[in-house]
């Protein structure tokens, strides 16, 4: 037993997960989530499901800007939307994104045509913002994290949910991240002298990025902030353990960010080699022409009928990918799992791997995983784990694991702390507030192409 599985057992962490699996509330809330509450129903003819744009499709073909609705605002209800944007500064925007000298100008005309098309343009942009984030995706450098909140919140149903109630704020109000790290932020915001620019530009870069994922992460999710080296796991808002971890090298293999589904835990994982290090590197050559070596690393190879070799390491303590790997599909075949080389934990800066997220304590985490996501026994998660065989758990309640990138954050001791910007992303970001507000298109994520990022070293 590891001593951060002692430390489980001795503190209550393992009877606490076994507790919260066994709750059918939690069970249920692990489930993919259903749209906010309060909300209106989805009106009976959905719009348009999105598109994404082909890797690499130029900017003069991406998608052309959302449908904006118009419908018919009171005079009253005008007014409240002007005192919103007026005060929209607190959530780190900017009040003149959306108009506000129109507003106040067809306010001052009366209701009619051009305060509903005002209004409705002005409360439109304002919701995207805050329910989607302002940066346009294409500053969004590799952000492949895709959000759904317009679908369950659609910008339709959220303005006619604040006409019909008459309640523009109210309605404005439940936009906001629920995350503690957005209050976090929006705090600092509030504290920070106007005359500090460069740091209250920051707070509003990383307060958007918030705005880029899920506006409800889930109840129970995985979260790594790549710039600060840690992966938390979350349950009710609460950090319940947290994990050092390193990630993908600046340049080709930075790790890109995800918005997944653990799906499995994977515990004396094969590691299929890729065929960049079997043919790239010669692996292949030298597990069939030295079977002893072969042998003694781990390593069994094939060669297929068009001549080519498979290599697969087997399941063991020098395995590339450790002793658990945590399963998330995904294009960019990155995961979460395990090392043998342990050391790189004791850098500060921690980025070392082709994309993958080593981390540690890794078997500790895969039996947390095992507990909550297949309701599995604590010590029959410690056997397999021990058993030295590949085991793969399948998950029977999914739940998110966010890979994310924020560098002015919420530490994992609760802390606001600025991190390295170690992948240069900040600079769109930043560039992007400094310049006028960009109408949305359908485009959910980055075109960028994608990686496949299969290397754990």
């Amino acid at each position: 037993m590891t001593q951060g599985l002692r430390e489980m057992m001795r503190f209550g962490v393992f009877p606490a997960l076994v507790a919260l699996a066994g709750q059918p509330a939690l069970a249920q809330s692990i489930e993919p989530q259903v749209p906010a509450d309060n909300w209106p129903a989805p009106a009976a003819q959905p719009s348009p499901a999105p598109t994404s744009p082909a890797p690499n499709q130029a900017v003069a073909q991406q998608p052309l800007p959302v449908f904006e609705s118009v419908m018919a605002w009171p005079v009253k209800d005008a007014r409240d939307l002007l005192a919103v944007i007026e005060g929209i500064g607190a959530e780190g925007l900017a009040p003149a994104d959306y108009r506000p000298d129109a507003l106040r100008a067809a306010i001052a005309k009366g209701e009619g045509p051009d305060l509903d098309d005002v209004a409705s343009k002005s409360f439109s942009w304002l919701v995207e913002d805050l329910r989607d984030g302002r940066t346009p995706m294409t500053a969004r450098v590799q952000w492949f994290a895709v959000d759904p909140d317009q679908d369950d919140m659609p910008t339709a149903q959220i303005m006619a949910q604040a006409l019909s109630d008459h309640d523009v704020a109210g309605v404005v109000d439940k936009l906001a991240p629920t995350v503690p790290d957005y209050a976090t932020l929006k705090q600092a915001l509030a504290e920070t002298p106007a005359a500090d620019k460069a740091t209250r530009a920051l707070i509003r870069a990383n307060m958007d990025r918030w705005r880029w994922l899920k506006r409800d992460l889930g109840e129970v999710y995985l979260l790594t902030n790549v710039p600060e080296f840690q992966l938390r796991l979350t349950v009710k808002n609460r950090i319940i353990r947290s994990y050092r971890t390193v990630v993908g090298k600046p340049g080709r293999t930075a790790t890109p960010q995800l918005a997944e589904t653990v799906t499995a835990v994977v515990f004396n994982p094969t590691w299929t080699v890729p065929q960049s290090i079997v043919k790239g590197e010669g692996l292949g050559a030298r597990v069939l022409g030295s079977p002893g070596w072969a042998a003694a690393n781990g390593y069994k190879g094939t060669r297929n009928a068009d001549g080519t070799i498979t290599v697969v390491q087997q399941p063991g303590p020098n395995n590339a990918l450790g002793l658990m790997k945590i399963d998330m599909p995904n294009p960019h075949a990155i995961y979460l799992h395990d090392t043998p080389s342990k050391s790189y934990f004791n850098a500060d800066v921690r980025a070392f791997s082709h994309g993958c997220i080593r981390t540690e304590r890794a078997v500790e985490l895969g039996m947390t995983m095992a507990i909550l996501g297949a309701q599995m026994p604590a010590e029959d998660a410690a056997d397999i784990s021990r058993s030295g065989k590949y085991t793969k758990v399948e998950m029977t309640r999914t739940f998110p694991v966010y890979i994310g990138y924020f560098t002015m954050a919420r530490s994992i001791d609760g802390e606001l702390r600025k991190f390295g910007d170690i992948y240069g992303r900040d600079k769109p970001v930043l560039a992007s507030f400094a310049a006028p507000r960009q109408l949305k298109t359908t485009q959910r994520k980055s075109d960028e192409a994608i990686i496949e990022l299969d290397n754990p070293f």
